[in-house]
Protein backbone atom coordinates (compact mmCIF):
# COMPACT_ATOMS: atom_id res chain seq x y z
CA UNK A 1 0.00 0.00 0.00
CA UNK A 2 1.46 3.25 -1.09
CA UNK A 3 2.11 6.01 1.53
CA UNK A 4 -0.86 8.38 -0.41
CA UNK A 5 -3.21 5.96 0.91
CA UNK A 6 -1.93 5.00 4.01
CA UNK A 7 -2.12 8.86 5.09
CA UNK A 8 -5.43 9.33 3.27
CA UNK A 9 -3.73 11.90 0.86
CA UNK A 10 -5.86 11.06 -2.04
CA UNK A 11 -8.52 8.48 -2.50
CA UNK A 12 -8.71 5.82 -5.41
CA UNK A 13 -11.27 7.03 -7.08
CA UNK A 14 -9.85 10.20 -7.10
CA UNK A 15 -6.26 9.22 -8.04
CA UNK A 16 -7.84 7.64 -10.97
CA UNK A 17 -10.09 9.98 -11.87
CA UNK A 18 -6.77 12.86 -12.36
CA UNK A 19 -5.17 10.00 -14.53
CA UNK A 20 -7.59 10.00 -16.81
CA UNK A 21 -7.04 13.97 -17.38
CA UNK A 22 -3.57 13.66 -17.84
CA UNK A 23 -4.51 13.39 -21.43
CA UNK A 24 -6.27 16.31 -21.48
CA UNK A 25 -3.64 18.17 -19.95
CA UNK A 26 -4.39 18.32 -16.55
CA UNK A 27 -0.74 17.92 -15.74
CA UNK A 28 0.59 20.70 -17.90
CA UNK A 29 -1.72 22.82 -16.08
CA UNK A 30 -1.16 21.60 -12.23
CA UNK A 31 2.49 22.22 -13.07
CA UNK A 32 2.82 25.78 -14.11
CA UNK A 33 5.57 27.89 -12.65
CA UNK A 34 7.62 30.74 -12.20
CA UNK A 35 10.02 31.26 -15.13
CA UNK A 36 12.77 32.97 -12.89
CA UNK A 37 16.03 31.27 -12.31
CA UNK A 38 16.37 30.17 -9.03
CA UNK A 39 18.09 32.25 -6.25
CA UNK A 40 21.72 31.25 -4.86
CA UNK A 41 20.04 31.02 -1.41
CA UNK A 42 16.43 29.47 -2.40
CA UNK A 43 16.71 25.66 -1.52
CA UNK A 44 15.28 23.63 -4.79
CA UNK A 45 13.17 20.96 -3.66
CA UNK A 46 14.05 17.12 -4.74
CA UNK A 47 11.84 14.39 -6.02
CA UNK A 48 13.50 10.48 -7.06
CA UNK A 49 12.10 7.99 -8.81
CA UNK A 50 13.88 4.77 -8.25
CA UNK A 51 16.29 5.03 -5.17
CA UNK A 52 18.26 1.72 -5.46
CA UNK A 53 21.18 0.68 -7.21
CA UNK A 54 22.63 3.60 -9.48
CA UNK A 55 19.05 5.15 -8.50
CA UNK A 56 20.50 5.24 -4.84
CA UNK A 57 23.78 7.23 -5.74
CA UNK A 58 21.84 9.70 -8.05
CA UNK A 59 19.65 10.45 -5.29
CA UNK A 60 22.52 10.77 -2.56
CA UNK A 61 24.31 13.07 -5.20
CA UNK A 62 21.17 15.70 -5.66
CA UNK A 63 20.67 15.53 -2.28
CA UNK A 64 23.84 17.04 -1.57
CA UNK A 65 22.54 19.98 -3.52
CA UNK A 66 18.79 20.13 -2.97
CA UNK A 67 16.16 19.08 -0.11
CA UNK A 68 14.69 15.93 -0.86
CA UNK A 69 10.76 15.92 -0.04
CA UNK A 70 10.06 12.93 -2.06
CA UNK A 71 11.08 9.20 -2.98
CA UNK A 72 9.66 6.86 -5.01
CA UNK A 73 10.07 3.13 -5.88
CA UNK A 74 8.36 0.22 -7.04
CA UNK A 75 10.23 -2.11 -4.41
CA UNK A 76 8.85 -1.62 -0.67
CA UNK A 77 12.22 -2.99 0.81
CA UNK A 78 14.35 -0.45 -1.27
CA UNK A 79 11.73 2.22 -0.69
CA UNK A 80 11.58 1.72 3.00
CA UNK A 81 15.43 1.51 3.53
CA UNK A 82 16.42 4.42 1.39
CA UNK A 83 13.91 6.61 3.69
CA UNK A 84 15.63 5.90 7.03
CA UNK A 85 19.18 7.17 5.35
CA UNK A 86 20.20 10.64 6.15
CA UNK A 87 18.61 13.29 3.81
CA UNK A 88 15.77 11.32 3.32
CA UNK A 89 13.95 10.73 6.69
CA UNK A 90 11.08 13.69 5.84
CA UNK A 91 10.84 12.44 2.83
CA UNK A 92 7.04 10.80 1.26
CA UNK A 93 7.53 8.04 0.01
CA UNK A 94 5.69 6.85 -3.21
CA UNK A 95 5.25 3.51 -5.25
CA UNK A 96 3.92 5.59 -8.19
CA UNK A 97 5.31 8.16 -9.66
CA UNK A 98 2.04 9.32 -11.22
CA UNK A 99 0.44 9.74 -7.31
CA UNK A 100 3.76 11.02 -6.56
CA UNK A 101 3.34 13.89 -9.36
CA UNK A 102 -0.57 14.10 -8.57
CA UNK A 103 -0.15 15.61 -5.27
CA UNK A 104 3.27 17.02 -4.99
CA UNK A 105 3.92 18.01 -8.63
CA UNK A 106 3.59 21.71 -7.81
CA UNK A 107 5.69 21.43 -5.39
CA UNK A 108 8.85 19.53 -6.88
CA UNK A 109 11.75 21.48 -8.68
CA UNK A 110 14.21 18.96 -9.73
CA UNK A 111 13.71 15.14 -10.34
CA UNK A 112 16.13 12.16 -10.61
CA UNK A 113 14.88 9.35 -12.96
CA UNK A 114 16.59 6.01 -12.40
CA UNK A 115 14.29 3.43 -13.24
CA UNK A 116 14.66 0.91 -15.81
CA UNK A 117 14.93 2.01 -19.54
CA UNK A 118 11.25 1.41 -20.26
CA UNK A 119 10.26 3.71 -17.76
CA UNK A 120 12.76 6.78 -18.46
CA UNK A 121 10.65 8.32 -20.99
CA UNK A 122 7.12 8.25 -19.42
CA UNK A 123 8.23 9.45 -16.15
CA UNK A 124 10.38 12.31 -17.48
CA UNK A 125 8.17 13.33 -19.57
CA UNK A 126 5.26 13.66 -16.91
CA UNK A 127 7.77 15.64 -15.10
CA UNK A 128 8.93 18.11 -17.20
CA UNK A 129 5.42 18.82 -18.91
CA UNK A 130 4.94 19.73 -14.78
CA UNK A 131 7.64 22.04 -15.13
CA UNK A 132 10.04 19.65 -13.11
CA UNK A 133 13.79 19.86 -14.12
CA UNK A 134 14.89 16.23 -14.94
CA UNK A 135 18.07 14.55 -14.45
CA UNK A 136 17.57 11.23 -16.08
CA UNK A 137 20.04 7.61 -16.08
CA UNK A 138 21.12 6.71 -19.65
CA UNK A 139 20.55 5.88 -22.13
CA UNK A 140 17.78 8.71 -21.82
CA UNK A 141 15.15 6.40 -23.18
CA UNK A 142 14.26 2.74 -24.67
CA UNK A 143 13.21 3.65 -28.35
CA UNK A 144 14.07 6.40 -30.84
CA UNK A 145 11.07 8.37 -31.15
CA UNK A 146 10.98 9.03 -26.98
CA UNK A 147 14.46 10.52 -27.47
CA UNK A 148 13.41 12.48 -29.88
CA UNK A 149 10.27 13.64 -28.22
CA UNK A 150 12.32 14.45 -24.66
CA UNK A 151 14.35 17.09 -26.78
CA UNK A 152 11.48 18.06 -28.03
CA UNK A 153 9.93 18.73 -24.88
CA UNK A 154 12.77 19.86 -22.99
CA UNK A 155 13.30 22.37 -25.76
CA UNK A 156 9.68 23.70 -25.41
CA UNK A 157 10.04 23.85 -21.76
CA UNK A 158 13.07 25.63 -21.13
CA UNK A 159 11.24 28.76 -20.89
CA UNK A 160 9.78 27.78 -18.14
CA UNK A 161 12.38 26.99 -16.42
CA UNK A 162 13.17 23.29 -16.87
CA UNK A 163 16.80 22.35 -17.17
CA UNK A 164 17.89 18.23 -18.17
CA UNK A 165 20.75 16.47 -17.72
CA UNK A 166 21.29 12.46 -19.01
CA UNK A 167 23.10 10.24 -15.94
CA UNK A 168 26.64 10.51 -18.41
CA UNK A 169 29.09 11.33 -15.78
CA UNK A 170 31.94 11.22 -18.62
CA UNK A 171 30.35 14.99 -19.55
CA UNK A 172 31.74 16.45 -16.38
CA UNK A 173 35.67 15.23 -16.82
CA UNK A 174 38.02 17.35 -18.21
CA UNK A 175 39.91 14.66 -20.08
CA UNK A 176 36.93 14.13 -22.84
CA UNK A 177 36.34 17.30 -22.79
CA UNK A 178 39.34 18.31 -23.79
CA UNK A 179 39.52 15.22 -25.56
CA UNK A 180 36.80 16.29 -27.80
CA UNK A 181 38.97 19.43 -28.48
CA UNK A 182 42.06 17.90 -29.76
CA UNK A 183 40.01 15.80 -32.09
CA UNK A 184 37.60 19.03 -33.23
CA UNK A 185 40.95 21.05 -34.29
CA UNK A 186 41.53 17.97 -37.20
CA UNK A 187 44.56 16.67 -35.20
CA UNK A 188 44.09 13.19 -37.23
CA UNK A 189 43.66 14.64 -40.20
CA UNK A 190 39.92 13.71 -42.32
CA UNK A 191 38.34 10.69 -40.20
CA UNK A 192 38.24 7.50 -41.86
CA UNK A 193 36.27 5.75 -39.19
CA UNK A 194 35.59 5.40 -35.14
CA UNK A 195 35.35 1.76 -33.22
CA UNK A 196 33.76 1.28 -30.05
CA UNK A 197 33.80 -2.34 -27.87
CA UNK A 198 32.26 -3.25 -24.53
CA UNK A 199 32.80 -6.08 -22.05
CA UNK A 200 28.80 -5.60 -21.58
CA UNK A 201 26.31 -7.32 -21.00
CA UNK A 202 27.57 -8.40 -17.40
CA UNK A 203 24.05 -9.50 -17.17
CA UNK A 204 21.96 -12.52 -18.77
CA UNK A 205 21.30 -12.38 -22.44
CA UNK A 206 20.29 -14.60 -25.01
CA UNK A 207 17.06 -16.77 -26.63
CA UNK A 208 14.55 -18.92 -24.75
CA UNK A 209 15.20 -16.97 -20.79
CA UNK A 210 10.94 -16.13 -20.18
CA UNK A 211 9.75 -17.87 -17.25
CA UNK A 212 5.90 -18.55 -16.48
CA UNK A 213 4.53 -21.25 -13.99
CA UNK A 214 3.62 -23.32 -17.09
CA UNK A 215 6.80 -23.31 -18.15
CA UNK A 216 8.47 -24.08 -14.88
CA UNK A 217 5.96 -26.83 -14.76
CA UNK A 218 6.51 -28.33 -17.93
CA UNK A 219 10.51 -28.36 -17.46
CA UNK A 220 10.26 -29.98 -14.08
CA UNK A 221 8.22 -32.90 -15.58
CA UNK A 222 10.58 -33.24 -18.07
CA UNK A 223 13.73 -33.15 -15.22
CA UNK A 224 11.76 -35.47 -13.25
CA UNK A 225 11.09 -37.87 -16.21
CA UNK A 226 14.51 -38.07 -17.07
CA UNK A 227 16.29 -38.28 -13.40
CA UNK A 228 13.29 -40.68 -11.94
CA UNK A 229 13.38 -44.37 -11.48
CA UNK A 230 11.65 -46.19 -14.17
CA UNK A 231 9.14 -47.74 -12.36
CA UNK A 232 7.93 -44.13 -10.35
CA UNK A 233 4.28 -44.04 -11.46
CA UNK A 234 2.72 -40.98 -13.39
CA UNK A 235 0.84 -39.97 -10.53
CA UNK A 236 4.00 -40.04 -7.84
CA UNK A 237 5.44 -37.84 -10.69
CA UNK A 238 2.61 -35.63 -10.85
CA UNK A 239 2.65 -35.11 -7.35
CA UNK A 240 6.53 -34.46 -7.13
CA UNK A 241 6.22 -31.72 -9.62
CA UNK A 242 2.89 -30.41 -8.02
CA UNK A 243 4.86 -29.66 -4.76
CA UNK A 244 7.68 -27.99 -6.50
CA UNK A 245 5.16 -25.68 -8.78
CA UNK A 246 3.43 -25.18 -5.52
CA UNK A 247 6.82 -24.13 -3.50
CA UNK A 248 7.72 -22.12 -6.49
CA UNK A 249 4.08 -20.09 -6.23
CA UNK A 250 4.96 -19.52 -2.76
CA UNK A 251 8.41 -17.59 -3.51
CA UNK A 252 6.50 -15.85 -6.39
CA UNK A 253 4.00 -14.37 -3.82
CA UNK A 254 6.76 -13.47 -1.41
CA UNK A 255 8.33 -11.58 -3.63
CA UNK A 256 5.06 -10.13 -5.00
CA UNK A 257 4.61 -8.65 -1.17
CA UNK A 258 7.99 -6.62 -2.06
CA UNK A 259 7.71 -5.40 -5.75
CA UNK A 260 4.65 -3.37 -6.96
CA UNK A 261 4.68 -5.58 -10.71
CA UNK A 262 2.80 -3.63 -11.79
CA UNK A 263 3.89 -0.55 -11.23
CA UNK A 264 7.20 -1.75 -12.64
CA UNK A 265 6.05 -3.07 -15.94
CA UNK A 266 4.37 0.50 -16.33
CA UNK A 267 4.28 1.31 -20.07
CA UNK A 268 5.80 -2.20 -21.34
CA UNK A 269 3.07 -5.11 -22.05
CA UNK A 270 2.03 -7.56 -19.36
CA UNK A 271 4.22 -10.57 -18.46
CA UNK A 272 4.40 -12.78 -15.94
CA UNK A 273 6.79 -11.88 -12.87
CA UNK A 274 9.55 -14.00 -12.26
CA UNK A 275 12.04 -13.63 -9.19
CA UNK A 276 15.54 -12.61 -10.52
CA UNK A 277 14.69 -12.42 -14.40
CA UNK A 278 13.56 -9.04 -14.26
CA UNK A 279 14.32 -7.41 -11.03
CA UNK A 280 16.13 -5.72 -10.24
CA UNK A 281 19.05 -4.87 -12.91
CA UNK A 282 18.22 -7.74 -14.89
CA UNK A 283 16.12 -5.72 -17.28
CA UNK A 284 18.50 -4.29 -19.92
CA UNK A 285 18.78 -7.88 -21.37
CA UNK A 286 15.13 -8.26 -22.34
CA UNK A 287 13.51 -6.10 -25.67
CA UNK A 288 10.39 -5.01 -23.86
CA UNK A 289 12.46 -3.21 -20.91
CA UNK A 290 16.15 -2.24 -21.88
CA UNK A 291 18.23 -1.65 -24.85
CA UNK A 292 20.98 -4.37 -24.52
CA UNK A 293 24.87 -3.71 -23.65
CA UNK A 294 24.89 -0.84 -26.58
CA UNK A 295 22.00 1.18 -24.30
CA UNK A 296 23.98 0.44 -21.73
CA UNK A 297 27.61 1.60 -22.01
CA UNK A 298 27.78 3.44 -25.75
CA UNK A 299 26.33 6.69 -24.40
CA UNK A 300 29.10 6.66 -22.29
CA UNK A 301 31.35 5.55 -24.78
CA UNK A 302 30.95 7.86 -27.35
CA UNK A 303 30.87 10.73 -25.59
CA UNK A 304 34.18 11.87 -27.18
CA UNK A 305 33.59 10.62 -30.66
CA UNK A 306 29.92 11.66 -31.17
CA UNK A 307 30.45 15.27 -30.26
CA UNK A 308 34.08 15.37 -32.03
CA UNK A 309 33.19 13.37 -34.89
CA UNK A 310 29.73 14.71 -35.77
CA UNK A 311 27.72 11.19 -34.96
CA UNK A 312 24.12 12.10 -35.85
CA UNK A 313 21.78 11.08 -38.53
CA UNK A 314 23.39 7.97 -39.57
CA UNK A 315 22.00 6.46 -43.10
CA UNK A 316 21.75 3.15 -42.25
CA UNK A 317 22.67 0.02 -39.93
CA UNK A 318 23.41 -3.87 -39.84
CA UNK A 319 24.53 -6.08 -37.48
CA UNK A 320 25.13 -9.72 -36.96
CA UNK A 321 24.53 -11.20 -34.02
CA UNK A 322 24.60 -15.06 -31.80
CA UNK A 323 20.89 -14.41 -32.39
CA UNK A 324 17.77 -14.06 -30.44
CA UNK A 325 14.35 -14.72 -29.52
CA UNK A 326 12.66 -11.35 -29.90
CA UNK A 327 12.21 -11.29 -26.95
CA UNK A 328 15.65 -11.33 -24.86
CA UNK A 329 18.63 -9.63 -26.49
CA UNK A 330 21.26 -11.65 -27.73
CA UNK A 331 24.31 -12.38 -26.07
CA UNK A 332 26.73 -10.45 -28.23
CA UNK A 333 26.77 -8.47 -31.55
CA UNK A 334 28.48 -6.68 -34.01
CA UNK A 335 26.92 -3.49 -35.45
CA UNK A 336 28.12 -1.20 -38.37
CA UNK A 337 27.22 2.28 -38.79
CA UNK A 338 27.13 4.61 -41.84
CA UNK A 339 27.31 8.53 -41.54
CA UNK A 340 27.08 10.75 -44.56
CA UNK A 341 29.84 13.00 -45.41
CA UNK A 342 29.72 16.67 -43.50
CA UNK A 343 30.82 20.33 -43.91
CA UNK A 344 33.41 19.10 -41.33
CA UNK A 345 34.54 15.43 -42.18
CA UNK A 346 33.75 12.76 -44.88
CA UNK A 347 31.36 9.49 -44.51
CA UNK A 348 32.55 7.70 -42.23
CA UNK A 349 31.20 4.25 -40.34
CA UNK A 350 31.41 3.36 -36.99
CA UNK A 351 31.54 -0.06 -35.46
CA UNK A 352 30.23 -1.29 -32.32
CA UNK A 353 31.41 -4.77 -30.71
CA UNK A 354 29.73 -6.07 -27.10
CA UNK A 355 30.94 -9.16 -24.90
CA UNK A 356 33.90 -9.40 -23.30
CA UNK A 357 36.20 -10.21 -26.03
CA UNK A 358 34.18 -9.90 -28.82
CA UNK A 359 37.04 -6.66 -30.24
CA UNK A 360 37.65 -5.63 -33.94
CA UNK A 361 40.20 -7.14 -35.47
CA UNK A 362 43.88 -6.65 -34.13
CA UNK A 363 45.11 -5.18 -37.90
CA UNK A 364 42.67 -2.03 -36.79
CA UNK A 365 45.08 -1.53 -33.74
CA UNK A 366 48.92 -2.54 -35.60
CA UNK A 367 48.97 -0.06 -37.27
CA UNK A 368 49.07 2.50 -34.15
CA UNK A 369 51.38 0.32 -31.90
CA UNK A 370 48.22 -1.13 -29.73
CA UNK A 371 49.04 -4.74 -28.72
CA UNK A 372 47.23 -5.32 -25.34
CA UNK A 373 43.58 -4.21 -26.35
CA UNK A 374 41.60 -3.59 -23.53
CA UNK A 375 38.32 -5.40 -22.39
CA UNK A 376 36.45 -2.03 -23.40
CA UNK A 377 37.63 1.11 -25.29
CA UNK A 378 37.26 3.91 -28.39
CA UNK A 379 39.30 4.05 -30.97
CA UNK A 380 38.68 7.12 -33.39
CA UNK A 381 41.04 6.76 -37.10
CA UNK A 382 42.13 9.43 -38.65
CA UNK A 383 44.47 10.02 -41.99
CA UNK A 384 47.40 10.99 -39.68
CA UNK A 385 46.72 9.80 -36.42
CA UNK A 386 44.28 7.69 -34.22
CA UNK A 387 42.26 8.76 -30.76
CA UNK A 388 42.46 5.69 -28.46
CA UNK A 389 40.88 4.85 -25.00
CA UNK A 390 40.89 2.21 -22.46
CA UNK A 391 38.24 3.85 -20.17
CA UNK A 392 34.48 3.80 -20.68
CA UNK A 393 34.56 7.35 -19.70
CA UNK A 394 37.56 9.09 -21.51
CA UNK A 395 39.04 9.97 -18.06
CA UNK A 396 42.38 8.72 -19.94
CA UNK A 397 43.53 8.83 -23.75
CA UNK A 398 46.57 8.75 -26.20
CA UNK A 399 46.95 10.26 -29.58
CA UNK A 400 48.75 7.74 -31.54
CA UNK A 401 51.11 9.45 -34.42
CA UNK A 402 50.59 13.22 -33.78
CA UNK A 403 51.29 15.21 -31.12
CA UNK A 404 48.75 17.19 -28.48
CA UNK A 405 47.50 20.40 -29.85
CA UNK A 406 47.37 23.50 -27.91
CA UNK A 407 43.41 23.82 -27.82
CA UNK A 408 40.79 25.55 -25.55
CA UNK A 409 38.22 24.53 -23.56
CA UNK A 410 35.67 24.92 -20.95
CA UNK A 411 36.63 22.93 -17.60
CA UNK A 412 34.35 21.24 -15.90
CA UNK A 413 33.60 22.90 -11.92
CA UNK A 414 34.21 20.28 -8.94
CA UNK A 415 31.62 21.33 -7.07
CA UNK A 416 33.71 21.80 -3.92
CA UNK A 417 36.02 24.43 -5.75
CA UNK A 418 39.03 22.38 -5.28
CA UNK A 419 40.85 20.27 -7.71
CA UNK A 420 39.81 19.18 -11.37
CA UNK A 421 36.97 16.92 -12.10
CA UNK A 422 38.22 13.35 -12.41
CA UNK A 423 36.92 9.75 -12.19
CA UNK A 424 36.67 9.96 -8.45
CA UNK A 425 34.47 13.13 -8.02
CA UNK A 426 32.87 12.99 -11.90
CA UNK A 427 29.85 11.31 -10.74
CA UNK A 428 28.65 14.47 -8.77
CA UNK A 429 30.14 17.14 -10.51
CA UNK A 430 27.68 15.76 -13.29
CA UNK A 431 24.93 16.53 -10.78
CA UNK A 432 26.19 19.55 -9.56
CA UNK A 433 25.86 20.74 -13.37
CA UNK A 434 22.58 20.14 -13.43
CA UNK A 435 21.92 22.00 -10.13
CA UNK A 436 24.27 25.08 -11.39
CA UNK A 437 21.71 24.91 -14.67
CA UNK A 438 18.81 25.32 -12.78
CA UNK A 439 20.33 27.86 -10.66
CA UNK A 440 21.64 29.95 -13.58
CA UNK A 441 19.05 29.79 -15.33
CA UNK A 442 20.60 28.61 -18.06
CA UNK A 443 20.20 25.05 -20.01
CA UNK A 444 23.22 24.75 -21.50
CA UNK A 445 25.67 24.44 -18.63
CA UNK A 446 24.33 20.77 -18.58
CA UNK A 447 26.52 19.25 -20.68
CA UNK A 448 24.39 16.10 -21.27
CA UNK A 449 20.93 18.15 -21.69
CA UNK A 450 18.65 16.43 -23.72
CA UNK A 451 18.48 18.89 -26.39
CA UNK A 452 22.17 19.43 -27.53
CA UNK A 453 23.50 15.99 -26.57
CA UNK A 454 21.23 13.31 -24.68
CA UNK A 455 18.38 13.37 -27.01
CA UNK A 456 20.42 13.25 -30.24
CA UNK A 457 23.10 10.67 -28.81
CA UNK A 458 20.57 8.24 -27.72
CA UNK A 459 18.67 8.45 -31.01
CA UNK A 460 22.10 7.59 -33.41
CA UNK A 461 22.59 4.83 -30.27
CA UNK A 462 19.30 3.25 -30.35
CA UNK A 463 19.17 2.79 -34.31
CA UNK A 464 21.56 0.16 -33.66
CA UNK A 465 19.22 -1.59 -31.66
CA UNK A 466 16.70 -2.01 -34.94
CA UNK A 467 19.79 -3.45 -36.68
CA UNK A 468 19.92 -6.19 -33.89
CA UNK A 469 16.55 -7.16 -34.23
CA UNK A 470 16.84 -7.29 -37.76
CA UNK A 471 19.51 -9.77 -37.47
CA UNK A 472 18.20 -12.55 -35.04
CA UNK A 473 19.15 -15.46 -36.71
CA UNK A 474 22.51 -16.77 -34.96
CA UNK A 475 25.39 -18.96 -35.80
CA UNK A 476 25.88 -22.51 -34.76
CA UNK A 477 26.62 -23.55 -31.06
CA UNK A 478 25.90 -19.55 -30.30
CA UNK A 479 28.22 -18.45 -32.57
CA UNK A 480 28.50 -14.86 -34.36
CA UNK A 481 25.58 -15.26 -37.56
CA UNK A 482 25.70 -13.72 -40.83
CA UNK A 483 24.95 -9.92 -41.56
CA UNK A 484 21.10 -9.28 -40.57
CA UNK A 485 19.13 -7.09 -43.30
CA UNK A 486 20.18 -3.67 -43.57
CA UNK A 487 18.01 -0.63 -41.90
CA UNK A 488 18.08 2.43 -44.13
CA UNK A 489 16.90 5.61 -41.76
CA UNK A 490 15.60 8.83 -42.71
CA UNK A 491 16.64 10.62 -39.15
CA UNK A 492 14.80 13.85 -40.10
CA UNK A 493 11.23 11.69 -39.80
CA UNK A 494 12.34 9.13 -37.82
CA UNK A 495 11.52 6.62 -40.79
CA UNK A 496 13.38 3.34 -42.03
CA UNK A 497 12.90 3.92 -45.50
CA UNK A 498 13.47 0.09 -46.64
CA UNK A 499 10.34 -1.20 -44.20
CA UNK A 500 8.68 -2.90 -46.49
CA UNK A 501 11.30 -4.83 -48.05
CA UNK A 502 12.26 -6.29 -44.87
CA UNK A 503 11.58 -9.63 -44.33
CA UNK A 504 12.08 -9.32 -40.32
CA UNK A 505 8.28 -8.53 -38.62
CA UNK A 506 8.49 -5.59 -36.75
CA UNK A 507 11.50 -3.17 -37.14
CA UNK A 508 9.40 -0.09 -37.64
CA UNK A 509 7.77 -1.06 -34.23
CA UNK A 510 10.91 -0.75 -32.58
CA UNK A 511 11.18 2.98 -33.23
CA UNK A 512 7.91 4.20 -31.47
CA UNK A 513 6.16 2.85 -28.78
CA UNK A 514 2.60 2.41 -27.81
CA UNK A 515 1.68 3.79 -24.01
CA UNK A 516 -1.42 1.91 -22.27
CA UNK A 517 -4.07 4.09 -20.91
CA UNK A 518 -2.81 5.82 -17.68
CA UNK A 519 0.45 6.99 -19.39
CA UNK A 520 0.75 10.24 -22.04
CA UNK A 521 3.31 9.71 -24.78
CA UNK A 522 2.34 12.57 -27.14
Amino acid sequence: MTSARRRGRLGRREFLGRMSLAGAGYFVAAGARPVAAASANEELTVACIGVGGKGGSDADNAALFGRVIAICDVDRTTLASKAKSDRFTAAEQFIDYREMFAKLGSKIDMCTISTPDHMHAPATLEAMRLGISCYTQKPLTRTIYEARLLARVAEEMAGKGVVTQMGNQGTALDSSREAIAQLKSGVLGPLKEVYAWSNRPVWAQGPGRRMSIRRYQTQAMQEIDEQEDPATTAEEVSAIVADLVATKQREVARALERVDWKAWLGVAPHREYWPGLYHSFAHRGWWDFGTGALGDMACHQLTVPFAACGLRDPVSVVARTTGHDFDSFPASSIIRFEFPATAERPAIPFWWYDRKGNKPPREVFAPWGIDEVSDSGVLVVGERGAFYSNDDYAAKYELKGVEHRTVEYEKARNHTGDGPVDRNTFDVANMYEFFRAKREGDPKIANSNFVDRAGPLTETILLGNLAVWAAAKGGPGGSMGDWGEKVEWDAANLTVTNLATLATPGVGDLVKPVYPAGYRLD
